[in-house]
């Protein structure tokens, strides 16, 4: 795949990905663009198919992996996500550092690929943080709340292995997780820069 190296963001729902992100993306306008995933969960209000998510019947999305067409997948709450090959090259077209937003096995499946993309883990200072944040956004039900929260548990300790990410966030003050986050993508942001003026 050519242009600049796409970029992995982990980590569990409610550590602070999104928020990073729209930062990142506000600014350095057009250097980022947000691979979108496929999913078959039903959009949520004021969610756009094609901005937010490829909303797509489970036997399309079932169809495309089988043929190869999935960088990775997943099954979350009985709805299938995944990063098609056709998303990250939308994005490297428009000659973008490619942004996915991708859970624990995501990560490990595209370590398998030849996308060579910089891993970053985005984490909560504590579950206990991270429980509060997601009470806080009022849109969990208390089971799913739960599933999320035991999904984060299982990411946290996943995420130990060494050599996973190339950086792990805490992200527990924002302007410092940001900086992180900005320090180890300076590089493709300058040759992506470079590249435009070329």
């Amino acid at each position: 795949m050519q242009g600049p190296r796409p970029v992995v963001l982990s980590g569990p729902s409610g550590a602070g990905k999104s928020t990073l992100l729209k930062k990142l993306l506000k600014d350095y306008e057009n250097i980022f663009g947000f691979s979108v995933s496929h999913t078959t969960r039903q959009p949520r209000p004021g969610e756009v198919n094609g901005r937010d998510y490829h909303f797509v019947t489970r036997e399309e999305m079932q169809k495309e992996i089988d043929a190869g067409e999935f960088i990775e997948h997943a099954e979350f709450s009985g709805n299938m996500y995944g990063t098609s090959k056709g998303a990250v090259q939308a994005v490297q077209a428009q000659n973008q550092i490619c942004v996915l937003d991708i859970d624990i096995q995501g990560v490990k499946n595209i370590k398998k690929t030849d996308l060579n993309p910089i891993y970053i883990s985005v984490q909560p200072p504590s579950i206990e943080i991270l429980e509060k944040r997601l009470r806080d956004r009022k849109t969990e039900t208390e089971e799913s709340l739960l599933k999320r929260l035991t999904a984060a548990r299982v990411d946290l300790e996943l995420s130990k292995e060494p050599g996973l990410f190339d950086l792990v966030i805490i992200n527990d003050d924002l302007e410092k997780a940001y900086s992180q986050l900005k320090e180890v993508l300076l590089e493709e942001i300058k040759k992506t820069e470079e590249s435009r003026k070329s």
